[in-house]
Parts: structure tokens; C-alpha cells; sequence
């Protein structure tokens, strides 16, 4: 218990770590607040059994109530609220400081982790630590002190009792180790299945287009389903992994104050122990177990803090890419790739590749499916790292720039198109948040998206739904455009940028990109030919390695991959149906 509790105060900035520390000082405060009751019933319950009920013996008994009423109220609401403040505001913060450390990882990352993944630890995973930890750290810590403090009253009145209250919170300890062993068995099961439906539901509904169009409902119907069902199992495991162990905690807190009770009469008609002793004993029986009763179902909770701690620190643990470069302005943008190889899980993508790209030129990268194009454009950008050679841009190493000064050279624009769930305007400024309501409007005229922005209920302001779906794929690759218009960056990458494009948009796209690619250096990974054969250099990949470069003229009189892919395009384009 104390083990998690650590491990969630580390978890913490140090702002939110002060304040769990003095929420935990002012439990010590709140638990000799309520053990001060005691003196109280014991000087009380001494007059009357007394018969010497007098002025002074009203003004101590009073005077020790009030102080402890009060105190305890006052104690207990800025305790709470502090707890209370630093359980949620750490969460609150962890969840950017993971969206900022993932803003840096390599993208294979992205590749090799469901998005279930990343989603279920910053949204259901840290809801609940914040939400537990905000009332399990606080209960545990006050009544734990208050157990303490109360055992100490005890002894300090009767050793025989205070020896029995020690032998019953020592039961009471293993059975709640044994509860939180079992809660940790099934822990790890259920947070997988928390991922599990997360991802699951994600996938369905990115995908329930093509699930429609395939006629597949049944069958990813059916893997929901399953999601669902070993979650409710994996739940029903973790409940019935703690209660009937919270169950035994509470009958040994019951039966540990009966003992004692039964204890305090024995020595009480034995002439051991005086009735006022006897009394006061059997109250503090009943303020023992009920503060342990309540840190014990809490501590067990603890688990699920600890749980969700690791996740968080799985992801933040990943290492980032050395993003602490230079603020460099390249001289020009010329790109070096020498001798570059990269690898992904052992699996060689990139082998021995060496190209020049001159700034201002356009570079169309063409070659089977699975070659290495995309990877390539993505060494090129440093979504990933080279695992040896180099890439240079305006003769620098592109590790030695800082991240941020890397990414103002390009401008991407990818066949899926990703837009948030904001207004248009505000997805075409993406790049430059400071930009005017008129650049805006310039860039998607630009884009030729202006036209069917303004058609809209709300023009420029109109809010799309997450991902852009209420729009068609050229409207969101137009407005894509619009957004590295205005981004203005000197190198524009192009992945597949018109390769589903209805016929119906293609004019408006193609008239968009032309505005885009304007005295820009250009690398193009297209299928179509026409979008190919007026580059400055076509280079051909294949299994990682460029087999052939050179213009459109020069390559067609070749026997290669970039001479039947031509034919192949003209065979496609001229097939009619009789």
C-alpha cells in the first residue's frame, strides 16, 4: 500500500506532490482532532459515574468536543480540497505531458501501438487514477492515523486492550495483503480489456463504411461483441477477486470490536478494570474498526492507482527522437540522402540508398507496393531515424536541427487527409494560428475550396465532424492544401495525394496542387502518369533500393519497372467496354 502511494506521489509534479504531502500532515491533524472525543466521553463518563458534575467538568468536556467538531470540519475540507486538486490537476497534466511526448516519437511507434491503446490510458486509465486517487490516498491516509492514534489511546488506558486491538489489526492487515494480491492478479487483465473494447469500438467505427460496402457487420458485429463480453468478464473477475476478502476484512473488524467489547466486561466484572475505563474502551472499539474498516476497502484500490501509474510512465518511458537541435535557417534546401538503411523490427525497408534532391525541382518516386517510397519521404521529413548513413537538407544533418526548425521546411499532404473537429477556418490555420480571417480566405481560393466553403450553412466557420466526415474526400484534400498554402514551407512532400480522387474534384485538386507546388521543391509519390512524367527526376524503388532515376524520356527507353508501369497506365486508360 505504501509501495503505490509512493509510486503515485513520484507520479506527481512537484506542486501536486507538496500539496498531497500537506493533505497528509493535516490527516494527522484530523485524526487527533477525532481521538480527542475520548478524553472527552472519558472525563464525562468519570463525572457521572462520579456523581461530581461541576462547572469545570462542562467546560472540559464541551471545550474538548468543540475544539474536536471544529477542528476536524475545518481539517477535513482543506485536506480534501487539496487532495482533491492535486488527484485531478496531475492527471489533467499527465495527459498533455503524454500528447507532447508522443508528439516526438518515432512514427513507427504509431504503426506498432493500436490507437485503443493510447486512447484508453489518456481518457478511461487516468479518469480513473484521478477519480481513485482522490478519495483512496485521502481515506487510506486518515484512517490509517486514526487507527494509529486510537491504538495508542488504548494502550494508553488499558495494555490488555491495546494488546488484543494490535492482534486484530495485524488480522485484518493480512487478509487485506491477500485481498490486494488477488486485485493484482486480475488488475493487468482488466485494464487489457479496458484497451481492448476501446480499440475495438475505434476500429468500428473508422471502418464501418467499408464494413457496409463489404457487407462484414456480422463478422466485426461479432469482434465487438467479443470485446465487450471478455471485458464484462474480466470486471466480474476483478469484483469477485476483492469482495469476498473485503467481505472477511469487515467480519474481522466486527468480530475484533465484539472481542474487545467482551474483554472490557471480563476485566470490568473481574475487578480488573473500573466501569468508566470499561466504557470508553468499548467506544474506542467501534472508532478503531470503523477507520480501519474504511482504509482497508480503500487500500485495495490502491492497486488500480499503482496500475494505471505504470501505463502512464510505459508510454512516457518510450524513448523520444533527439529532438534538442539547433534553430537553423538551411542556406537553400537541397536533400543528401548517403548511403542510408533503415530497419523496422529487423525487417530492412531502406538498403544503401544514395539520392539527390535539388531544391526547387520536383522528384516523383515511383515503384511496387511495399518498395520503401513512403519510408523514404519519412527518413527525408525525420519521422524516423536513419539506421546508418545520413540525410542532410541545405548540407546539414537533419539530427542536427531542433524538431520544430526540421518541420518549418515542409509541408505535407497525404492521401488520407486528417481534419479536427473544429471550424474550417481554424483547420486551414492549423500551421499559423496568428493568421488573418483574409490569408485564410486567400489560401482556400488558392486551394479552389473557397467556392464550396462559402456554399456551406456557416462558410469558414461551419464546424466539421472529427476527421473531416462531413465532407468528401476531395473537399477535405482541398481544404488539406489550403492548410500548407498557408503553411508556406519551401519542400512539399505528396503521398498519394490525388490517387482517390473522384473524377468530379480532380480539376479543382490538380488546379489546388499547381498553386501548392509554385517554386517549391517537390517529392511526389504518385501512381498516375501524368503527375510523373513532367518531374525533374523520376526515381524508381524497389525492395528498399532505387533501381533506376532519370526523366520520363530517358527511363522509357529502358527495360525496367518504370517502362511497364507507363504501359500498364496506358493499357488501363485506353480499355473500353465494348
Amino acid at each position: 500500500m505504501l509501495k503505490m502511494m509512493r509510486k503515485f506521489f513520484l507520479f506527481c509534479n512537484e506542486k501536486n506532490r507538496k500539496k498531497l504531502y500537506l493533505s497528509a500532515m493535516l490527516g494527522v491533524l484530523d485524526a487527533i482532532f477525532s481521538a480527542m472525543k475520548i478524553p472527552a466521553a472519558f472525563f464525562a463518563i468519570t463525572a457521572v459515574l462520579d456523581g461530581n458534575i461541576t462547572g469545570s467538568t462542562y467546560i472540559i468536556v464541551i471545550g474538548l468536543m468543540l475544539v474536536s467538531t471544529v477542528g476536524k470540519m475545518t481539517v477535513s475540507r482543506f485536506s480534501s480540497m487539496m487532495q482533491t486538486e492535486a488527484g485531478y490537476d496531475t492527471c489533467a497534466g499527465k495527459r498533455i505531458e503524454i500528447a507532447e511526448h508522443l508528439r516526438y516519437l518515432p512514427m513507427g511507434y504509431f504503426n506498432d501501438t493500436s490507437l485503443g491503446h493510447i486512447t484508453s490510458v489518456t481518457t478511461n486509465t487516468m479518469e480513473q487514477v484521478g477519480d481513485i486517487a482522490t478519495r483512496a490516498i485521502m481515506i487510506v491516509i486518515q484512517g490509517s492515523i486514526t487507527t494509529i492514534i486510537v491504538g495508542i489511546c488504548m494502550f494508553g488506558f488499558d495494555y490488555r486492550i491495546g494488546i488484543i486491538a494490535l492482534i486484530s489489526i495485524v488480522v485484518f492487515m493480512l487478509v487485506n495483503m491477500i485481498t490486494n494480491r488477488n486485485v493484482n492478479r486480475v488488475a493487468a487483465d482488466k485494464l487489457q480489456s479496458d484497451r481492448d473494447i476501446v480499440g475495438a469500438i475505434l476500429e468500428y467505427i473508422q471502418g464501418i463504411a467499408e464494413i457496409r460496402n463489404y457487407n462484414l457487420i456480422s463478422r466485426n458485429n461479432a469482434r465487438l461483441e467479443e470485446a465487450i463480453e471478455r471485458k464484462k468478464k474480466n470486471d466480474i473477475r476483478a469484483e469477485l477477486a476483492a469482495i469476498p476478502l473485503v467481505g472477511v476484512q469487515m467480519i474481522v473488524c466486527k468480530l475484533a470490536g465484539v472481542v474487545i467489547a467482551g474483554a472490557s466486561l471480563y476485566f470490568y466484572f473481574q475487578g480488573t478494570m473500573a466501569l468508566n475505563y470499561t466504557i470508553v474502551m468499548m467506544m474506542c472499539s467501534f472508532m478503531l474498526f470503523e477507520a480501519l474498516d474504511s482504509a482497508g476497502i480503500f487500500a485495495a484500490l490502491m492497486r488500480v492507482i499503482g496500475r494505471g501509474v505504470d501505463l502512464a510512465n510505459e508510454i512516457m518511458d518510450i524513448p523520444q527522437m533527439d529532438i534538442e537541435g539547433e534553430q537553423i535557417t538551411p542556406d537553400n534546401r537541397d536533400i543528401h540522402l548517403e548511403h542510408v538503411s533503415f530497419a523496422y523490427e529487423n525487417k530492412k525497408i531502406i538498403d544503401d540508398m544514395t539520392l539527390d534532391i535539388k531544391e526547387n525541382t520536383t522528384t516523383a518516386i515511383v515503384g511496387p507496393s511495399g518498395g520503401g517510397k513512403t519510408t523514404v519521404t519519412s527518413l527525408i521529413a525525420r519521422f524516423w531515424d536513419v539506421g546508418e548513413g545520413s540525410v542532410t537538407l541545405g548540407g546539414r544533418n537533419v539530427k542536427d536541427y531542433s524538431f520544430d526548425s526540421l518541420m518549418e521546411n515542409f509541408s505535407f499532404v497525404f492521401q488520407r487527409v486528417y481534419l479536427f473537429e473544429d471550424t474550417i477556418a481554424n483547420n486551414i490555420r492549423f500551421g499559423r494560428p496568428e493568421a488573418s480571417m483574409d490569408e485564410v480566405i486567400e489560401a482556400a481560393k488558392k486551394a479552389s475550396c473557397h467556392d464550396f466553403i462559402m456554399s456551406l450553412p456557416n462558410g469558414y466557420d461551419t464546424v466539421i465532424g472529427e476527421g473531416g466526415a462531413s465532407l468528401s474526400g476531395g473537399e477535405k484534400q482541398r481544404i488539406s492544401i489550403a492548410r500548407a498554402i498557408m503553411k508556406n514551407a519551401p519542400i512539399i512532400i505528396l503521398d498519394e495525394a490525388t490517387a482517390n480522387v473522384d473524377p468530379e474534384n480532380e480539376k479543382e485538386l490538380t488546379q489546388a496542387i499547381e498553386n501548392l507546388t509554385r517554386e517549391k521543391t517537390i517529392i511526389m509519390i504518385a501512381h498516375r502518369l501524368k503527375t510523373v512524367r513532367n518531374a525533374d527526376q523520376i526515381v524508381v524503388i524497389d525492395k528498399g533500393r532505387i533501381v533506376q532515376k532519370g526523366k520520363h524520356e530517358q527511363l522509357m527507353k529502358e527495360d525496367g519497372i518504370y517502362k511497364n508501369f507507363v504501359s500498364g497506365r496506358r493499357k488501363a486508360v485506353s480499355w473500353k467496354i465494348a
